[in-house]
């Protein structure tokens, strides 16, 4: 059967650029002098744009300290020579209502000084997402936020002028909680998706911005939240670890054509879609990597670099296993994972595919809407 160039380039994102669409799209040659990575690492093709994405950098509550591979992944990031960094939140290890100022405050010197301080020096722009340990959005039973001086330290940190990200921001108003910026043609909206309700009044903020001329005009929208819209991890695949009504924010998603939506939390890397939607499950590089809710494949600390064709608006995969820095085979992960509130496929497989035990299973399981 003859393969389909959408599918030929679907192959290509999950050989992390060995694949058939690296081919496609560039000769032998090309292809060779494409090659750009760490000293020897394993270097995957470069896109027109490529980002290096990182999340769940933080190690156990109230740590000032980060793990080996955290530092070594970070000293590394240069070698790939990206145009961005991008992070899905869980920057420190926060999200204790009995934290004093002080501790919250060594927390964030110590992202300064083991994450944001290096990749500020190697001049790179760095966009990235409260997690529920940065900034929980968690709202108390009194009314306000449940924690409220983290949110306030976390803004302090962000705003303050000698820890600029290098964003060429669109809209800054939310901002570190809720903005959006531009970089090389790419629009980029990240939501504070701390918690599993995103406020109706932000939405209503997202969906103006999607639709907004700078938005529609970009040739590529990209979406960074730190929940999940499905689950994918085993101990996160149940209600207030999602985001809530999944499908009419993917809907939205859909609606002003956002290729992909970037998330951490479930510390589980699973390269997925639903519907129309791109969906890039970042994993933990920080401490507590998950399995997924399917599978036994023994958990790691991934980092993916992410290659970006802008003229077919494709993305190419090449995710490492920050520990052994082995590239992960995307074909071992499962096809399809079953979460509570819906089902998301393999990036590479579409629901056609699946075998008639696994549309099966799904629709036992998860009914018709839970599945397509």
């Amino acid at each position: 059967m003859a393969l389909s160039r959408r599918r030929l380039l679907m192959l290509g994102s999950l050989t992390g650029g060995l694949g058939l669409a690296g081919w496609f799209a560039r000769s032998t040659a090309q292809a060779a002098a494409a090659r750009i990575g760490p000293k020897g690492l394993f270097a995957p093709i470069r896109g027109d744009v490529r980002i290096v994405v990182i999340s769940d950098l933080n190690s156990e509550y109230r740590a000032v300290t980060y793990e080996s591979q955290v530092v070594k992944a970070v000293a590394m990031i240069p070698g790939w020579q990206p145009d961005m960094v991008l992070c899905g939140g869980d920057m420190v290890a926060g999200q204790d209502p009995f934290l004093k100022r002080e501790r919250i405050e060594a927390m964030w010197a110590a992202f300064d000084r083991f994450i944001a301080s290096p990749i500020r020096k190697a001049n790179l722009p760095f966009g990235f997402t409260v997690g529920n340990h940065d900034a929980s959005g968690a709202l108390a039973m009194r009314g306000g936020f449940l924690f409220k001086q983290e949110r306030e330290l976390t803004e302090r940190y962000w705003n303050a002028p000698e820890h600029d990200p290098r964003l060429a921001f669109v809209d800054r108003a939310g901002y570190p909680f809720y903005y959006t910026f531009q970089h090389k043609d790419i629009f980029y909206l990240t939501w504070d998706a701390s918690t599993a309700r995103i406020p109706p009044e932000q939405l209503a903020w997202a969906e103006k911005s999607l639709a907004s001329r700078a938005a529609q005009s970009a040739r590529m929208r990209i979406v960074i939240g730190h929940l999940p819209l499905y689950a994918v991890a085993v101990g996160r695949d149940e209600p207030g670890e999602v985001l809530d009504d999944a499908n009419r924010l993917r809907a939205m998603l859909e609606r002003y054509r956002v290729h992909t939506y970037i998330s951490g939390h479930h510390h589980a890397y699973y390269p997925a879609h639903r519907g129309k939607l791109q969906l890039l499950h970042t994993g933990a590089l920080g401490a507590g990597p998950r399995l997924l809710i399917e599978g036994s494949i023994t958990p790691y600390h991934p980092l993916t670099v992410v290659d970006i064709d802008i003229a077919s608006q494709t993305t190419t995969y090449t995710t490492y296993n920050m520990a052994t820095l082995k590239v992960i085979d995307a074909q071992t992960l499962p096809r399809l994972l079953m979460g509570p509130t819906g089902a998301v496929l393999r990036r590479d497989i579409e629901w056609s595919e699946l075998t008639t035990a696994e549309q099966a299973e799904c629709m036992k399981r998860l009914g018709t809407k839970g599945c397509r």
